[in-house]
């Protein structure tokens, strides 16, 4: 059933019955889910006054995880990104409520009976299949409605800005024929040797360019830190796990997976007694156990017409669609194994499981492993975490914490608040190392929560205040960029003069390189400001080149345009052209939004 809904995870219902089902048990357990979406664990930021938890970070990165869309690997690199998206997506929610967009109540029923998450195999929405997949996940219906509706909202909002904007027809057709253009030209990049000789650094030069770029030379408020981690991926890396707890584990997590089931169904009327058709059943187990096959059977002996036709298949079936004493059969069977007899509403069956949706054990088994190994090393990874509380507290250093536990004592270089590294840029981690007790007043950090896995404690080595740094300090810097500003700028005066020669007819010796047809897409080898500026030229007329320039990089380089050519229409293209523009200019539209609200938002983290 997850796999099913990850399929169609453009569904609002999926998104948020994966996010749950998937990620918070997994994470945090039954208790944790009480307060998912009501607030509890620890503020990583604050956006607008609104907290933002560590909790709720977790899901967001395990989520993409368990999705497929970031490898396990790179978990711990994906948690600032995902802090961005929950501020990002905080900030839309503020807005859209303070724009006071509305759904009734009205549209999230009809939006909730849509989903297919909830509908019977008929396509009909199940009440009593709604209750329980959200009571598996955590929520209650008021709480999956609201959160619902809040996702409902933002997209709501940036559906609108993405439809305010447009493209005219004319617009679209102009659009279309700048890009079917190819043109064809030459061009000649000029050498720094030509100017080499012009190239003078004075005293003077240096100091005003260092005056006038003072900021690019500031240096932050920075510290030099002590820190240790207590990880408990790097004790699981040492703990082997044996083959038959692996598959156990296999087992265990594939329980639910959905299956196809056949059935033999007998029905209780007044031709025949319950105790006769159990008697019935006992009798066709029997002949099962004798090794007659489940399908033959079922035609010749079950009450269900339809599926008895199919040697009883009644299809793929996930956990609810048939009800508890259905599932507690059809779920606790191995492929092949026949169950005892269970009755539901419609009479007495014997199910078999003849096909598991489920993933094989060989593609689970380094997940299946690190998951075992995490669990084995529990107990030692919280011991070891409540000795760093209690001895990082009391100690003035971190030298002889990390000793007494067994850890290293790692050491950073100079960091500032915004320009931490590796496991320093985590959420959480420089703001304490800012904060003042550790900075001001000398004590190690509280322990820091980096993720389930990790705790981190940090200590102050080092401290040096914001300023600017002297000319004397930064002098080869400040040469090298007056150097480079003044190659250019000659450099630059040398392509206008030759540019203007040219176009006023005079001929000179270059060493012209011919680019044929180029697209406004294509490159050719060449560079892309190259080929930009190509296409910014004007059309040539009376078969006279147009002269230009580019800027590529550090050098300089002639263009002489002699060619456009319209190309042929391919109304494919051209469609794709004009869907692409659109999704640009909606794209622009929702980032002119979000930068706007970004930029007034008070966030901290």
């Amino acid at each position: 059933m997850l796999q099913s809904i990850r399929d169609r995870s453009r569904s609002w219902g999926a998104k948020i019955i994966v996010g749950a089902v998937v990620v918070t048990m997994a994470l945090f357990g039954v208790e944790s889910l009480v307060g998912l979406f009501g607030g509890g664990g620890d503020e990583i930021a604050k956006v607008n006054g609104e907290p933002i938890t560590r909790q709720q970070l977790e899901l967001e990165v395990q989520r993409a995880i368990r999705s497929g869309q970031v490898p396990p690997e790179q978990e711990r690199a994906l948690r600032a990104q995902m802090l961005d998206q929950l501020i990002t997506d905080r900030l839309l929610t503020q807005y859209a409520q303070e724009g006071n967009m509305y759904l009734s109540e009205e549209q999230l029923d009809q939006l909730i009976v849509s989903l297919p998450e909830f509908q019977d195999q008929q396509g009909r929405f199940d009440g009593d299949l709604f209750r329980n997949r959200l009571a598996s996940a955590g929520y209650t219906p008021t709480a999956f409605r609201e959160e619902l509706r809040v996702d409902m909202k933002r997209q709501q909002l940036q559906q609108g800005l993405a439809f305010s904007d447009f493209t005219l027809p004319g617009e679209q057709e102009t659009l279309a024929a700048l890009q079917r253009q190819s043109r064809s030209f030459r061009y000649y990049p000029l050498s720094t040797d030509l100017v080499e000789d012009e190239i003078e650094v004075t005293e003077e030069a240096l100091q005003r360019y260092y005056d006038e770029n003072a900021d690019n030379y500031r240096r932050p408020e920075q510290v030099r830190l002590e820190y240790v981690i207590i990880d408990r991926q790097e004790l699981a890396e040492e703990v082997e796990i044996d083959e038959a707890e692996l598959r156990d584990a296999w087992r265990e997590r594939t329980r639910d997976a959905d299956r196809r089931i056949a059935h033999i169904m007998l029905t209780i009327s007044g031709e025949r007694s319950r105790d006769e058709a159990e008697a019935e059943l006992e009798a066709v187990r029997q002949r099962l156990a004798d090794g007659e096959s489940f399908a033959n059977l079922a035609a010749e002996v079950s009450d269900d017409t339809v599926s008895a036709e199919q040697g009883g298949d009644l299809g793929v079936v996930s956990r609810g669609f048939f009800g508890e004493s259905f599932d507690e059969a059809a779920f606790t069977l191995e492929e092949g194994e026949v169950s005892g007899i269970v009755e539901t509403e419609n009479g007495l069956h014997l199910l078999t499981v003849t096909g598991l949706e489920r993933e094989p054990f060989e593609s689970m088994r380094d997940e299946l492993h690190r998951e075992q190994a995490l669990s084995r090393v529990s107990r030692e990874f919280n011991e070891r975490v409540q000795r760093l509380i209690d001895e990082s507290f009391a100690a003035d250093d971190l030298q002889s914490v990390a000793d007494d536990i067994g850890l290293e004592l790692r050491e950073s270089d100079w960091v500032s608040r915004d320009g931490a590294e590796g496991v320093l840029s985590e959420p959480g981690v420089m703001s304490q190392a800012f904060s003042s007790d550790v900075l001001e007043e000398g004590f190690n950090s509280e322990v820091i929560e980096l993720d389930d896995d990790r705790r981190m404690v940090l200590r102050v080595e080092e401290h040096r205040p914001a300023t600017t740094l002297p000319l004397e300090e930064v002098r080869e810097q400040v040469e090298a960029s007056v150097a480079a500003r003044l190659r250019r700028d000659a450099l630059l005066g040398l392509a206008d003069e030759r540019v203007q020669a040219l176009a006023d007819g005079v001929s000179l010796d270059l060493d012209w390189q011919q680019a044929e047809g180029v697209g406004r897409q294509e490159t050719r080898g060449l560079s892309r400001s190259l080929v930009d500026a190509v296409f910014r030229l004007p059309v040539p007329e009376d078969e006279t080149p147009v002269y230009g320039r580019a800027v590529d990089g550090d050098r300089v380089v002639l263009i002489a345009l002699e060619r456009v050519e319209e190309g042929e229409i391919d109304a494919e293209v051209e469609q794709f052209v004009a869907s692409m523009a659109e999704r640009l200019r909606a794209q622009a539209a929702i980032q002119g939004l979000l930068d706007d609200l970004r930029e007034k938002a008070d966030i901290r983290r």
